[in-house]
């Protein structure tokens, strides 16, 4: 059975920059959600690891393409070339696009800046070259400009299609003579229509599309992916605020045709845009509830104080931890009426910063220590603590074999970065959890897979990580990777041994883990 391409991969390394990956990232998971999982890869991984296979579109963000070209050069760009000859898809942004052509010629003349040579992956098959507009300076919004495009409506036949919009523009280039190479499988996209510093030869193409043998690749000179509301219209640079009031006003038409331009790819793309939802709290609770108050105390070395509040800073997280009557009382203050907002303005400016890119690694996870009483429903409206603790205790009631450990001690959140993560890369606080311990979680933003993999985790998935000590007395002859294909076995048995009429569920274990 042929894997299903599912991984949205976009380049993480040298030669891109942090801005570009975040709003790369930002963009095609609001549009790519939850059918695709929109995940960074680094240069290293693209050249050893095998991500072609599962890989849906791959995406080469802005940055400097001479950074591509020292990492990828020989065998990195073989393995690119080859994933998209072979059906595979490319899309390039700004150096990304400079990346993706046959030539690069960059600030010719210009001996601080000059960049001009061939490229391994030719995928349009001519020349690209910047800046398209003077002005550009390395690291700074300087020399950006909401330019105008317009766009070739008869090469995007599908979705609401602009005909004008306004791009954020930073040292792009242009495809030279895009017109000419119709008989190579070139398509233009959008023009500009601003008159440009460079020579464009026939037409001025500045998103171009190229079949590429089975494979397709979209190369734009603009950024389209980058939203007006992830930009900060008061840094002091002159002019910068009416940039970004422009490409505010062309918001909606700047992701119309960054769809447009997925679908012709071939991608499936949601229609409406996608949220990436808000962490939830953690709830921790345990089958007997006096044992959570000893799992905290368990903690008690690494818990530091502030302001009066109680806080784990750890490798990758930081906890908060609350206790269910502050909680209940925070609750009630957000819900009573407070002063008036002066009007719409006020919310929409509240609506904005949530939608806004968000690094969860740095958000403060807020963890609800239950020691009096397990969480009630209403707490936790898709996980039911009472049932699975009472089916918990009744299984073990059953079974000769059950070791009576395993998620006695219970982590939930309704949505979490990765129930893998938050144990795995927290190591003080997985130090100190006891086997069985187990995270779990209706929804996840983030999980993580194997090698550049993920798991796109929407709600009404099975999805938990737990705890477990192996002596190391017992590697050489019970090798600790056995217990993935254990646990694996276990869960596919589960289910099928559940309750009559369960053995016919159509679930199966996919070699090594995935269920």
């Amino acid at each position: 059975m042929a894997t299903k391409r599912m991984n949205i991969l976009v380049y993480s390394g040298n030669g891109s920059t942090v801005e570009s990956v975040k709003h790369c990232l930002y963009s095609l998971r609001r549009l790519l959600s939850p059918t695709y999982a929109v995940i960074t890869v680094s240069g290293d991984a693209i050249i050893k690891e095998p991500w072609t296979a599962s890989c849906a579109l791959l995406v080469f963000p802005g940055g400097a393409d001479l950074g591509y070209c020292r990492t990828l050069h020989g065998e990195g760009n073989r393995r690119i070339g080859q994933y998209v000859e072979r059906g595979g898809r490319y899309l390039g942004f700004c150096a990304g696009g400079y990346y993706g052509s046959k030539r690069c010629e960059f600030e010719l003349g210009n001996k601080k800046m000059e960049v001009v040579g061939n490229r391994e992956l030719a995928f349009f098959p001519g020349t690209c070259r910047g800046c398209a507009f003077s002005g550009f300076v390395y690291h700074s919004e300087a020399g950006t400009r909401a330019t105008h495009l317009k766009v070739s409506k008869p090469a995007l036949s599908k979705g609401s299609i602009p005909d004008v919009f306004r791009s954020y523009y930073n040292g792009g280039g242009v495809f030279v003579d895009a017109p000419k190479f119709k008989d190579k499988g070139v398509e233009v996209l959008a023009s500009f229509t601003d008159k440009l510093d460079v020579d464009a030869g026939q037409g001025s193409a500045a998103v171009v599309y190229c079949k590429v043998e089975d494979g397709a690749v979209v190369l734009t000179s603009t950024h389209p992916e980058f939203s007006a509301i992830n930009l900060d219209p008061d840094i002091d640079i002159p002019g910068f605020g009416e940039v970004v009031k422009a490409l505010k006003e062309d918001e909606q038409q700047r992701t119309d045709f960054l769809k447009a331009c997925l679908v012709k790819l071939g991608l499936d793309v949601s229609q409406e845009q996608t949220a990436i939802p808000s962490l939830s709290r953690l709830h921790l609770s345990s089958a007997i509830v006096s044992d959570t108050k000893k799992l905290v105390e368990a903690l008690a070395d690494i818990v530091t104080m502030q302001e009066g509040e109680e806080y784990i800073r750890d490798d990758n997280d930081i906890f908060h931890l609350e206790n269910p009557s502050s909680w209940s009382l925070g609750s009630l203050a957000d819900a009573l009426p407070t002063q008036k907002t002066n009007s719409k303005d006020e919310q929409c400016d509240k609506a904005e910063d949530q939608d806004k890119i968000i690094d969860h690694d740095k958000v403060v996870k807020r963890l609800l220590v239950h020691d009096k009483n397990q969480p009630e429903s209403k707490d936790t409206p898709s996980f039911n603590h009472q049932a699975f603790f009472a089916n918990l205790e009744h299984y073990e009631g059953q079974s000769r074999k059950c070791d009576g450990r395993f998620g006695k001690n219970l982590l939930y959140g309704e949505v979490v970065t990765s129930t893998n993560t938050m144990l795995e890369k927290n190591t003080q606080l997985l130090r100190r959890l006891p086997t069985g311990f187990t995270a779990t979680a209706t929804v996840q933003v983030a999980g993580r897979g194997r090698g550049t993999n993920v798991w796109v985790s929407p709600a009404g998935s099975l999805m938990f990580s737990t705890v477990v000590r192996h002596p190391t007395s017992l590697m050489a002859q019970a090798p600790v990777v056995f217990l993935q294909y254990l646990a694996a076995l276990a869960i596919v048995e589960g289910i099928h041994t559940y309750d009559h009429g369960y053995q016919r569920v159509p679930v199966r274990l996919k070699w090594p883990n995935d269920i």
